[in-house]
């Protein structure tokens, strides 16, 4: 039977959160409004029309929030700095009460023997830099450098372990080419411009944090998915090169000094060129202490030739008839094994930690209970999966599960339930589910 033990004494387990999708308190103690409040906004673009303003209350919350994260054995809590709480114009004058809040979080994790993780940027743009061009405008990386300064001069001596930015080609894809995430811009004028600027800003990030805290570990996390063609035939097998190069190539090599990937492909060649990347390639590397990765599900990839610029077709795992999640994303635990080990292939990665990790299935709590044994299933095999990988030799140190408590999960809104804690949006009620328990029992130590 798997146990915890089998990871090794050093390993790292904990759980990760987000600032927009837990705390709430979005328009007092001074926060300003970020895109994701204005997002919200605009009709059909959230499920049930559903807002962060509440979210679960984490702001008030979160002395017994953190209790949960202990209560369930792990020693890791992952959460994000607001930028837009801290500094409600994104630039200019610093709100004193966001700064206090933080504080309260990072000592209360502190005094339950909790590590702090904090995320610099998870996706919750000031609004007030979106009206300038957001990730798309030049502006961006001072006004992202004079953020993490503040934050790395304020907690810099008691928080140890940072994350610069979550998931870069999420954000960029879904926020500035889709649409379907905020701001809600699209095409891939704004797309480039946006994936430029953060490659830029994340390895910026990092070397702030280098130069203003002692004994830092520094880390950023990227979203992956193991890229599987439909069939072996060469149009499907170059479509799959071209979504692996966007998904999983696009920020990690910048990050390790190799430069922007083109996989021969024309598109990114002239992207290249246009932006004149060669410039930046030294200031968008950083030698980070550890690259977080976030997986969720493979993509099996089909050559679409009616499809603009990537012609090429997800075939949904419900189609093929594989299980999934309530999201319809495909549980495939081998799969997460493989893409673990393609990161592992950089001899430049010396370190990996899966900082997201997790699924959504449709709990109900019944009788006090939440009975998710569809979850429990799942990381019993996704951990098992990822101790393959470090028993062949990959330096994998802690691995942390998405997430704490249901909350709002950006445009699914409060629909998609992930938490390892059932979430009453009502009441704000916590009641740990039979998920949450078996994470309790699989950390106990052992004598």
């Amino acid at each position: 039977m798997l146990t915890a033990k089998d990871f090794g004494d050093d390993f790292l387990w904990g759980v990760a959160t987000a600032a927009t999708q837990i705390e709430g308190a979005a328009n007092t103690y001074g926060r300003g409004a970020s895109i994701w409040d204005s997002f919200s906004k605009r009709n059909g673009k959230i499920k049930g029309g559903h807002n962060p303003e509440i979210a679960c209350n984490f702001y008030h919350q979160y002395k017994t929030d953190i209790a949960l994260v202990k209560t369930l054995g792990f020693k890791i809590f992952r959460f994000s700095i607001s930028w837009s709480r801290i500094l409600p114009e994104g630039t200019g004058s610093i709100n004193p009460e966001g700064i206090q809040f933080y504080h309260h979080v990072i000592d209360e994790c502190l005094r339950q023997d909790i590590i702090p993780y904090v995320t610099l940027y998870h996706w919750d743009l000031p609004e007030a830099l979106a009206k300038h061009g957001g990730w798309t405008a030049f502006s961006i990386n001072a006004d992202f450098n004079a953020f993490v300064t503040v934050c790395a001069k304020t907690y810099g001596d008691k928080v140890k372990n940072w994350i610069v930015i979550n998931e870069p080609f999420g954000f960029t894809s879904l926020g500035y080419m889709l649409g379907i995430h905020a701001p809600g811009e699209t095409g891939l004028t704004n797309f480039f411009s946006a994936v430029k600027h953060t490659a830029i800003a994340q390895a910026d990030g990092g070397k702030i944090l280098r130069a203003e805290v002692q004994n830092a570990t520094i880390g950023t996390t990227f979203s992956c998915s193991e890229i599987i063609p439909y069939t072996q035939n060469a149009t499907d097998l170059s479509a799959a090169k071209r979504i692996d190069c966007l998904m999983n190539r696009l920020f990690i090599e910048p990050t390790l000094g190799m430069g922007f990937p083109t996989a021969g492909w024309d598109v990114l060649e002239k992207f290249a060129v246009s932006h004149s990347l060669w410039r930046y390639q030294e200031r968008m590397a950083f030698d980070f202490d550890y690259i977080g990765l976030q997986n969720y599900f493979p993509l099996v990839i089909k050559y679409n030739a009616f499809i603009p610029v990537i012609q090429a077709w997800e075939v949904k795992a419900k189609n093929r008839k594989k299980p999934h999640t309530a999201m319809g994303w495909e549980i495939n635990a081998d799969s997460f094994y493989h893409i673990i080990k393609q990161f592992a292939a950089y001899p430049k990665i010396k370190n990996i930690m899966i900082t997201e990790n997790g699924a959504a299935f449709h709990d109900k709590l019944i009788a006090g209970r939440v009975h998710d044994e569809e979850r429990i299933a799942y990381f019993k095999l996704y951990l098992e999966a990822m101790l393959k990988a470090k028993n062949e030799g990959v330096n994998i140190t802690g691995y942390m599960a998405w997430t704490l408590m249901d909350n709002f999960e950006w445009a699914e809104g409060y629909d998609a339930r992930f938490g390892l804690v059932y979430t009453n949006f009502k009441t704000q009620e916590r009641t740990i589910k039979d998920s949450g328990l078996w994470w309790q029992d699989f950390l106990k130590p052992t004598n």
